[in-house]
């Protein structure tokens, strides 16, 4: 599932979520949510987590296991 890229590109960058929210402008509670499972995340910030973790929309979405962000 989705929300378990979104932790493991979290921590392999070593931040928390905390700071995380604040790149997406949202409470970290929020942002657990997200990476939890428990809620959605809006379109919105997966590609905007896209662009921060320099990857693609598809990979953080689990529909391609390519880390590498498309080619321009």
């Amino acid at each position: 599932m989705y929300y378990s890229r979104l932790k493991d590109l979290r921590e392999d960058r070593d931040l928390v979520q905390k700071e995380v929210a604040a790149i997406l402008g949202i409470d970290q509670r929020v942002y657990s949510n997200y990476e939890t499972g428990k809620r959605e995340i809006p379109t919105r910030f997966v590609v905007k987590l896209a662009k921060f973790y320099n990857t693609s929309a598809d990979y953080i979405l689990g529909m391609t296991n390519n880390i590498k962000p498309y080619k321009k």
